[in-house]
């Protein structure tokens, strides 16, 4: 079924809409955590470039592999360029569609970058998925196997305190990467004592380095913004009862094996 006759509106104004495909970016936060905290109409309205030149926007943000999460149709009321060549548009949430936000999920077989597109051109590829029975949040633990979080996703879950990630992040102890998707470069650390992944983890997301020493001199020489190009995952987890000097043995095993002290951000 196709998304225009469950909203007719997109069909009468079709060429009058621009439709925003919201994907995770380095530079903002992940639109999906954002629409779970409230804040994706705020989010959407500030622009790098003049992206919404249309009376109306569709929102759709990135879900799953073609399929987007349906964030509501706004009205574009008008812009302005801040000092800092951002654009920050004004918009109003309409009537249309609104019990579906975050309900409706649209199957859209998106294979090229474009996130700013005009909508005659695709309402026809526009289809319905599924509709929930509730509004989206957060999703749950996706197991250690598949976890590669980004700083601004986690942040999102441990402002949250999302209980799926707390319970098993506070019950574990272990090892864990972090990636910084703008250098390649990794760092090797571990979670023992008492603190376990979860107090571990969010040592990082008040100060951005977590009191690592060659972490601490880059947001130095940058600013703590440079913590969103960090990406979190976890190499491997013991029981809370292992003694923390075996924990901290495997912590320089992976060092040694993903070479972080040479080519990465562990300095000893």
């Amino acid at each position: 079924m196709s998304i225009k006759a469950l909203l007719p509106f997109l069909e009468e104004n079709k060429e009058k809409t621009k439709l925003h495909c919201a994907t995770t970016s380095t530079d903002k936060s992940s639109p999906l955590v954002v629409f779970a905290q409230g804040g994706f109409k705020e989010w959407q309205e500030e622009q790098t470039k003049k992206n919404f030149e249309r009376d109306y926007i569709i929102s759709l943000i990135y879900y799953k592999k073609n399929e987007w999460l349906f964030a509501g149709i706004y009205r574009s009321i008008n812009v302005v360029q801040n000092e800092k060549g951002i654009f920050n548009y004004t918009t109003e949430l309409l009537d249309e569609g609104r019990e579906l936000i975050g309900r409706l999920i649209v199957l859209f077989e998106k294979e090229f970058r474009s996130s700013y597109l005009l909508l005659e051109n695709y309402l026809d590829a526009l289809n319905i998925a599924e509709i929930l029975r509730k509004p989206y949040t957060v999703g749950p633990f996706p197991g250690f196997e598949n976890l590669f979080v980004s700083y601004n996703d986690l942040k999102g879950i441990i402002t949250r305190n999302e209980e799926s990630w707390k319970s098993v992040l506070s019950n574990v102890k272990g090892v864990y990467l972090i990636s910084d998707i703008a250098t390649g470069k990794l760092y090797v650390g571990s979670a023992y004592g008492d603190q376990a992944f979860w107090t571990r983890w969010t040592n990082y997301i008040e100060t951005g380095h977590g009191g690592n020493v060659l972490l601490k001199e880059i947001l130095g020489n940058n600013s703590i913004e440079y913590a969103e190009n960090f990406c979190f995952s976890i190499l491997e987890i013991m029981k809370m009862g292992t003694d923390d000097e075996h924990i901290i043995k495997r912590e320089a095993y992976w060092k040694d094996i993903l070479l972080s002290r040479s080519f990465g951000y562990n300095k000893n």
